[in-house]
């Protein structure tokens, strides 16, 4: 089975089929994440990544839908988005997540299940994150701090992210990402 990177930038992953929308930026396929169906088959991949993509792209329940279809069954889906404490910092944000977003993939969510089922395996807030990105503009010293500040942070946030989601994120200036990490989950009859 594949690994897929997309959205990958100038950042490609070794062994795994990268996409962007850029052709400038070198990747394995060269698509626009907007346009639906991606150009893969059915059941095609055991690990998806997205870093920093959700944010762009107009419909990201169509995306997740669209993820669902080309994962295998049991397959690994980890989501990197900007949590919406600062999630529209950056002029071409659509918007930020919550740590509710997971819920919408889970058949018993009142709320606006959206027909896939993925099951949350982990969740993590990050106060300094893109680490790789965050090295070529700031100065070594300034991110190693940082760094070590966010790992204090980090620890107590993922405490309990709900409660740092809905309560303290903002004492600490927010953060700068919530990772997703999904098992699909296509044999379980609650999906139908």
């Amino acid at each position: 089975m594949q690994k897929l990177n997309l959205g990958c930038g100038e950042f490609k992953k070794d062994g795994y089929v990268n996409v962007d929308f850029v052709a400038g930026a070198g990747p394995d396929i060269c698509h626009d994440l907007n346009l639906l169906p991606y150009p893969f088959a059915d059941n095609q991949f055991a690990l998806i990544e997205a870093d920093h993509l959700l944010e762009h792209l107009d419909d990201p329940f169509a995306v997740m839908r669209e993820l669902y279809r080309i994962a295998a069954d049991g397959a690994r889906i980890v989501l990197r988005v900007p949590h919406f404490s600062r999630g529209f910092t950056h002029a071409q944000h659509k918007r930020g997540f919550d740590v509710s977003f997971p819920l919408y993939f889970n058949p018993t969510f009142k709320g606006g299940y959206q027909g896939v089922h993925m099951q949350l395996a982990g969740m993590r807030l990050r106060w300094f994150a893109q680490v790789y990105l965050k090295r070529t503009v700031m100065s070594g010293p300034v991110c190693f701090l940082a760094q070590v500040a966010g790992a204090v942070i980090d620890f107590f946030a993922n405490l309990s992210p709900y409660l740092c989601s809905r309560l303290w994120c903002f004492w600490v200036g927010g953060f700068d990402e919530v990772e997703f990490a999904f098992v699909v989950n296509k044999t379980s009859n609650s999906s139908r």
